[in-house]
């Protein structure tokens, strides 16, 4: 999961540099080949609802990081309980002298993913 967290925090700072770089590309424009003139739409005007669309953005990316961060934490707090559980178990058929039958199919693709998906974290 933390792979995807950071995917995401790059997918936030791309649209960032993105944003500026389109407002920078319109600025130029602007004052290059589009100079204001009475009766039209001011240009500026253009870049100011831009300024304010990135500013919703920046509001909404410092909303994700808090939650992308206990998202993170809780993960890794599931990921140590289950390791626990399994040490545990681990533990107990060694003192009752069990064992286990084999993992079916199904199991052992679970285990796996569990086991993938805890080396990510």
């Amino acid at each position: 999961m933390e792979a995807e967290v950071d995917k995401l925090e790059l997918m936030f700072q791309k649209a960032d540099s993105d944003l500026d770089y389109i407002q920078y590309r319109l600025e130029y424009e602007i004052k290059t080949n589009h100079p204001v003139t009475a009766g039209k739409k001011n240009p500026v005007t253009l870049l100011k609802e831009l300024s304010a669309i990135k500013s919703r953005y920046q509001t909404l990316h410092a909303r994700f990081k808090p939650i992308a961060a206990e998202q993170k934490e809780t993960k890794n707090r599931i990921c140590a309980t289950v390791n626990k559980t399994m040490t545990m178990i681990q533990e107990l058929q060694k003192q009752t002298d069990l064992e286990l039958s084999p993992l079916t199919k199904e199991e052992q693709t679970a285990a796996e993913q569990l086991k993938s998906f805890m080396s990510d974290v």
